[in-house]
């Protein structure tokens, strides 16, 4: 065996189907593609949900709500959920460097501190919101709350 005598296994290969090269081809005429309408021609391109001129879903589907631009998106931290970080990483200042550091909240997470559960120990809190009772919880405690 030699470079020059090396070929596919049989039937490994097949011919190529010659479209629209007249009847006797078995893909003459329409070339495979059926009679008129835009799906024969060329560069037809159909827009995402068509379905034929038929309304389609997201069109008859209706619409309800509204979807605020403005939304701030606030990361929940209660109470218990602090107590819990306090006794496993042994805190008594939790800040949002301290949480990103342990992978408690991501980079760009902003977090509010939330009244359920209770605190068993003081403890100084940053973040970017907190309600009135976890606030009240915390400072009867003898912690404080700092808003960033």
């Amino acid at each position: 065996m030699e470079l020059h005598n090396l070929k596919p296994a049989k039937g490994a290969t097949h011919k190529e189907k010659r479209i629209g090269r007249g009847q006797g081809s078995g893909k003459g005429g329409t070339a495979g593609k059926g009679h008129n309408g835009a799906k024969a021609r060329t560069g037809h391109n159909e827009k995402r949900g068509f379905e034929g001129g038929q309304t389609p879903l997201q069109r008859r589907v209706p619409k309800r709500g509204f979807k605020n631009p403005n939304r701030i998106e606030f990361t929940a931290m209660n109470l218990d959920r602090i107590q819990e970080i306090v006794e496993k990483y042994k805190m008594t200042d939790i800040t949002l460097e301290a949480l990103q550091a342990n992978g408690i909240i991501g980079k760009n997470e902003k977090v509010k501190i939330l009244g359920r559960g209770e605190l068993s120990s003081s403890v100084k809190v940053t973040a970017h919101a907190v309600s009135a009772t976890a606030k009240q919880a915390i400072e009867e405690k003898g912690g404080s709350v700092n808003l960033v």
